[in-house]
């Protein structure tokens, strides 16, 4: 089976592509009695071993886990059926078939509510596949999920909204401190680069990304925090399932960063996809243009529900060009800034530079894509980027076409079929972050204000360079 993670996590070294086999290992604890006189160990083709005692023991099964493989150093391997356990759409519908879950410290919970979050990408792509417009999509994913048993399906603008205005408020505060050397900012909604960045280039590149989480988290945060207590649920009954373009963002929702010790959960349980989800409708016999249409549902009072949402910027959601604007208006007081990009080395590597009384004062780019990522990081090491910020996304032409995005059929190309999503991207209904009733209410009612130790704890967070480890596959003789 071919891997669809992010070429950033599979292109890192020529041994990335290893069979578990070969090197993904975890012992097996075997419970043995002392003997003065010893033992000896046979092991049968059927996987019973005997300890010569006459009674005959078997090898309990070894599952790896993605969680294993963010403590590695080591690959993420193409053996996709091991890696996937809890995140896989046979693990989510067995949850909507049975109402309950065993989560990753192996306790068995009872389900009380099952909420769906969509992001704007994946949604766009079912569009494509089945030829609808994306409100028309949006209505008959809910429907679709709601037949399976759903009780909330909810979009996440909220969470992009949210992740904007720290992002742009963190970048603020660096590039006012004169002493801050952790300049560029590098954006972290990307979970294939920043995984990336925390095993390649470890302690030397992980000040500059920045510490606001992902949209996909702080939607995590908000539902098993926020939403379990308006419903008086305890936050491990709430089984919460986001739908992504790639598979990266199952290894994000499996860090142990975003499991509460506290609320003995993860933020988010299981990262469905586009292409999971035509598999789904396929494997059902099901058509999604059959499916009944419902409404998002609006769990959060007299706000109302927005609907999937774009904003102004790249189909990744925005990060360089919002950031880029709101500094130019709060440091520079340009309240007009024009965002014309330049194209360097390719389309995928572009930047866009604010000038005031003949200086330039801001120099903004994007890099998409693992060689683009290379180029920059290497400019870092030589002390030679001249950039205030990047917007880094593992996939080239970003999350629009994520690994786990619908791939082209009927003779499409590639190219032909990016370029519609980024169309139907540019025609949604655009979100203005600083003008959603919504975020300003949770930013009062649930985080106690934005420059709360609250919402720096709940809206951010810190990486881990994992070290590496000197054996034998990895070893470049």
């Amino acid at each position: 089976m071919a891997s669809r993670f992010s070429g950033a996590l599979q292109l890192t070294d020529l041994d990335d592509f290893i069979t578990p086999s070969q090197e993904c290992i975890k012992p097996v604890k075997i419970e043995k009695k002392k003997s003065k006189t010893g033992a000896k160990i046979k092991i049968g083709d059927d996987g019973y071993f005997d300890l010569s005692s006459g009674k005959e023991q078997k090898l309990q099964k070894v599952e790896i886990t993605l969680a294993d493989c963010l403590a590695c150093s080591g690959c993420i391997t193409s053996a996709e059926s091991v890696l996937v356990t809890r995140q896989s759409q046979e693990e989510l519908l067995r949850v909507f078939s049975e109402r309950k879950y065993t989560d990753t410290k192996g306790v068995t919970r009872d389900v009380s509510l099952v909420v769906i979050s969509l992001s704007p990408q994946p949604t766009l792509s079912i569009a494509a596949r089945y030829k609808m417009e994306p409100e028309e999509a949006t209505r008959k994913l809910v429907g679709y999920f709601k037949s399976l048993g759903a009780d909330l399906v909810l979009d996440m603008t909220v969470a992009e909204d949210i992740s904007l205005l720290e992002a742009q408020q963190e970048f603020l505060q660096r590039y006012r401190d004169q002493q801050n050397e952790h300049l560029p900012m590098l954006a972290s909604s990307c979970p294939g680069w920043v995984c990336y960045a925390e095993k390649t280039h470890g302690n030397f590149i992980l000040p500059y990304i920045s510490s606001t989480k992902s949209p996909q988290q702080i939607m995590g945060s908000l539902v098993k925090q926020h939403l379990s207590a308006k419903r008086e649920l305890s936050p491990g009954e709430v089984y919460h399932v986001t739908f992504m373009p790639c598979y990266d963002k199952k290894l994000e929702a499996s860090r142990e960063d975003f499991y509460s010790d506290i609320l003995s959960c993860h933020d988010v349980d299981c990262v469905i996809t586009a292409i999971e989800l035509e598999q789904m409708l396929a494997n059902s016999d099901q058509c999604l243009s059959e499916v009944d249409c419902c409404d998002l549902d609006n769990p959060w009072g007299d706000t109302d529900t927005q609907g999937i949402r774009s904003h102004v910027g790249s189909g990744s959601g925005g990060y360089a060009d919002q950031i880029f604007l709101y500094a130019a208006e709060q440091l520079f007081g340009e309240t007009n800034a024009q965002l014309c990009y330049r194209n360097l080395r390719n389309p995928d590597f572009r930047e866009v530079t604010l000038e005031k009384d003949g200086t330039e004062v801001l120099r903004f780019a994007i890099a998409n894509g693992f060689r683009n990522i290379q180029n920059l990081v290497q400019k870092l090491k030589r002390g030679k980027s001249p950039y205030h910020y990047v917007e880094v996304m593992a996939c080239p032409s970003g999350c629009l076409n994520g690994g786990a995005q619908i791939r082209p059929v009927n003779g499409e190309t590639g190219r032909d079929l990016i370029a519609q999503l980024q169309s139907m991207y540019t025609q949604l209904p655009v979100s203005h972050p600083s003008h959603n009733r919504l975020v300003k209410q949770l930013y009062t009612e649930w985080l106690d204000g934005r420059e709360s130790d609250k919402a720096k704890a709940i809206l951010h967070t810190s990486y881990h360079a994992l070290e590496k480890n000197d054996i034998a596959l990895n070893i470049k003789w």
